[in-house]
């Protein structure tokens, strides 16, 4: 069996030391074979790394990996427990068409108009003539349809979100600029400076990630709440509803693809062809 030092494994996977520590910590990569004082790993770890790396470049969080990789230490694959093929992720661009727009659309009908909006907020990339959008946007936006929201209410409380989660993000690099960048910009050896920076923003992300989504399930709880007591809903006495308690999943939002920009003609075009237009075209 193939033994590695996490300086060894760390070159083969081509993540610094510290990275593959911390996936350790978080309870996504197995614990080492120690002999006295010196750690090894093995093949099992290089899968193990490979595997998170996918499935983070797919838009997965550390906690969901963690869950999949119990699940799958139970028997079931990574594909039956998401009940998706291996590749997919909330963050996987997916190609649209046109009954998807109108499934999306729910009330009203489909004008170029809306689909421009959704355009110019990032919900939708448009690539060789043909709409995209991320998995969890999709899925979100079909559970908002069949709820009757209208499309111009989820557009205009997409906009309010992303600008409240860039000021979000701005506050916490911000204070790695601040308190952080200053001692590893005196680092003279630069490998270990971009190193260093890597694991810790990505230690950032994720503790951004966890601060965010526990704030938002208060705010749900606290706000579900105060709704069912202002309807009449909530006996007296201090009832808990036993729903407080339940999470709000929250997909995150990762890298960029080179899009296009469409004009309203060009997304009538698009709505005029419908989806039995040649895919060779894509």
């Amino acid at each position: 069996m193939e033994q590695l030092t996490v300086d060894e494994l760390a070159v083969r996977v081509g993540l610094p030391g510290s990275t593959i520590r911390m996936y350790q910590t978080k309870g996504v990569l197995h614990p080492p074979r120690r002999q006295g004082r010196v750690a090894y790993y093995d093949g099992t770890h290089i899968e193990r790394l490979t595997l998170v790396q996918r499935l983070q470049s797919r838009g997965f969080s550390l906690p969901a990996i963690a869950e999949l990789i119990a699940a799958r230490e139970r028997g079931a694959t990574v594909a039956s427990v998401l009940g998706v093929g291996d590749a997919e992720g909330p963050d996987d661009w997916v190609r649209i068409r046109v009954r998807d727009l109108r499934r999306l659309v729910g009330l009203g009908d489909l004008h170029p108009r809306l689909i421009k909006r959704a355009v110019d907020l990032g919900l939708i990339r448009w690539r060789r003539g043909w709409p995209h959008a991320r998995r969890w946007a999709l899925e979100a936006g079909n559970r908002l349809a069949a709820l009757a929201v209208p499309s111009d209410d989820v557009l205009d409380n997409f906009s309010r979100l992303r600008a409240a989660t860039d000021a979000i993000a701005a506050d916490f690099v911000e204070v790695f600029e601040r308190r952080v960048w200053p001692q590893l910009a005196e680092a003279t050896d630069q490998e270990d400076q971009l190193d260093r920076i890597r694991a810790l923003l990505v230690e950032l992300t994720y503790t951004a990630e966890t601060v965010v989504i526990g704030t938002l399930r208060e705010a749900v709880r606290d706000a579900a709440e105060e709704f069912a007591g202002r309807n009449g809903l909530l006996p007296s006495g201090g009832f808990q509803p036993a729903w407080a308690d339940e999470p709000v999943p929250i997909a995150e939002r990762i890298t960029e693809t080179e899009t296009e920009t469409p004009d309203e003609p060009e997304i009538q075009r698009f709505l005029d062809r419908g989806d039995d237009h040649d895919e060779r075209h894509r």
